[in-house]
């Protein structure tokens, strides 16, 4: 008796026994490729730099964020700001003494949102106070690290408001020998799962509102 047809059943399951055995290759190799790309999100330029735009949007947990949300405004780059995710005892004072500014000038143009604690919450807020305030244009100030998971959280949210993208770049990260750290591929490839997470939806975790350096609510 022919043994043909057997041969003819083996053919199929050796390539699906190839297909399993290569998912993890294809799944690592799509990984990192993403991750090649992410990395070129966060290496970019802030976009249109001088652009007026109805308001500016920082989003808290980092360096420098805020300082330059503020110089921003000073600058006439828009006609008014929010601070997305502040600890509720910080005062509009606490915010201006980061820049050197006095705080009177800044009231009726500079806002704090006191109730985001995760990127999507700073989403909902900024949404909230950019629809109250009938803005069509926003600039975004946030980490270059954490700039397309905060224009992802923002579309979803905001999807009438053209957004404008004002990465900051962290000191630290600045430095020359950051790319040799382990401790700068531990952050970025953090940020990469979070972004992936928030593109399939996966609810973020909550941080902790941001209060300035060297400052503890009282």
């Amino acid at each position: 008796m022919s043994d043909l047809p057997e041969r003819r059943l083996e053919r199929p399951r050796r390539w699906r026994w190839g297909l399993l055995l290569a998912a993890p290759a294809l799944a690592l190799a799509a990984l990192v490729a993403g991750f090649g790309a992410f990395l070129v999100l966060a290496g970019r330029d802030p976009a249109e730099p001088t652009r007026h735009t109805d308001g500016i949007a920082v989003l808290t947990g980092g360096a420098e964020r805020v300082e330059t949300g503020l110089r921003l405004l000073r600058e006439g780059r828009a006609d008014r700001l929010l601070v997305s995710g502040v600890h509720p005892q910080v005062t509009l004072a606490d915010v201006a003494r980061l820049a050197a500014l006095e705080p009177e000038p800044l009231a009726g143009r500079v806002a704090l949102g006191p109730r985001a604690t995760s990127t999507r919450g700073n989403a909902a807020e900024i949404a909230e106070w950019a629809r109250g305030a009938q803005l069509r244009s926003l600039r975004v100030v946030t980490a270059g690290y954490h700039m397309p998971r905060a224009l992802l959280e923002l579309r979803r949210t905001l999807p009438e408001v053209a957004l404008v993208a004002h990465p900051v770049v962290p000191a630290r990260l600045r430095d020359p020998a950051a790319g040799g750290q382990p401790r700068t591929w531990s952050l970025l490839a953090g940020e990469y799962l979070k972004f992936l997470a928030a593109w399939a939806g996966v609810p973020g975790l909550l941080g902790l509102p941001w209060t300035p350096a060297k400052m503890t609510p009282c």
